[in-house]
């Protein structure tokens, strides 16, 4: 995966500079299309357009669910983070994955889920913290996805963090 996002990174360098306005145009269709893509895979009712409004115009649809904007707003913030994390060359830590996390969380009180007697009810949020409650997705097969225990994300956070850094040089150029 690393060597194919390398080969596509040559393939852009190859093409730069682009100029001025087509740069910026680029930047934006990939923060809108990003921030849609990966909120209608968390749930949202949003379409592209909509996103697009929104981010655009800051106004929101009737009829959808303000979360759903919530959930976009902070999906274009945390990209607008991550830049800056490149930019400024921080190194990859808990507190920064953390500090993420408080970008896409932030304002969200609970999140909808489904209790393990299939019950529809609401998650508390902690933005900025691990996970208290263990979580899960219901594939468009049908069958769930289970994410790592909470009691072992901060090893596993710590994992990944310690192995980006023992890695970084062969991925990264």
């Amino acid at each position: 995966m690393l060597e194919l996002s390398n080969k596509l990174k040559d393939e852009i360098d190859s093409k730069k500079p682009i100029e001025g306005d087509l740069w910026k145009t680029v930047e934006e269709k990939l923060l809108i299309e990003w921030t849609y893509n990966s909120n209608a895979i968390e749930g949202s009712t949003l379409t592209l357009g909509e996103t697009m409004f929104f981010l655009k115009n800051g106004l929101t649809v009737e009829g959808k669910p303000f979360k759903d904007f919530i959930d976009a707003k902070n999906h274009a913030e945390a990209i607008n983070f991550l830049y800056d994390i490149v930019k400024n060359k921080r190194e990859i830590s808990t507190s920064l994955i953390k500090e993420f996390n408080a970008f896409l969380l932030s304002g969200i009180k609970s999140t909808p889920a489904i209790d393990k007697n299939g019950n529809k009810t609401e998650k508390k949020t902690t933005p900025g913290e691990y996970k208290l409650l263990p979580n899960h997705v219901l594939q468009s097969d049908g069958k769930i996805h289970k994410y790592v225990e909470p009691i072992q994300v901060a090893s596993e956070m710590e994992y990944l963090c310690n192995w980006i850094k023992e890695n970084i040089e062969k991925y990264i150029r």
